[in-house]
């Protein structure tokens, strides 16, 4: 039996690497917006000291129905209920200057 289920979160962009986002879940939307936590410290260290500053970008409902550009909203959602967390890292041609375009775009 599969419910539909929905979870709220918060998406901060790192301050070290253009396009890698972390997706921390975000308690039912408060009175209190001051009363903000640090959203790094869901990760351990290594990976908070490789992400860098967490800049908020926006929240999200993540539902099993949404779609989302870069990632499969069920391993997010999956990641954030055993993680704690979700990192999106940049895809592999953006990052790698060298990497060989595909057919289609080469000399464009």
């Amino acid at each position: 039996m599969s419910t539909v289920s929905t979870m709220h979160c918060s998406i901060f962009k790192s301050s070290k690497k253009d396009e890698m986002y972390l997706y921390i879940a975000r308690p039912e939307a408060t009175e209190n917006e001051a009363e903000a936590v640090n959203p790094l410290e869901v990760l351990p260290e290594a990976m908070r000291v490789a992400f860098g500053r967490a800049t908020f970008v926006m929240d999200l409902e993540l539902t099993e129905s949404r779609k989302l550009a870069r990632v499969n909203v069920l391993h997010v959602i999956d990641s954030i209920e055993t993680k704690g967390f979700f990192i999106q890292v940049p895809p592999e041609g953006l990052i790698n200057p060298n990497a060989v375009a595909p057919e289609g775009l080469r000399g464009a």
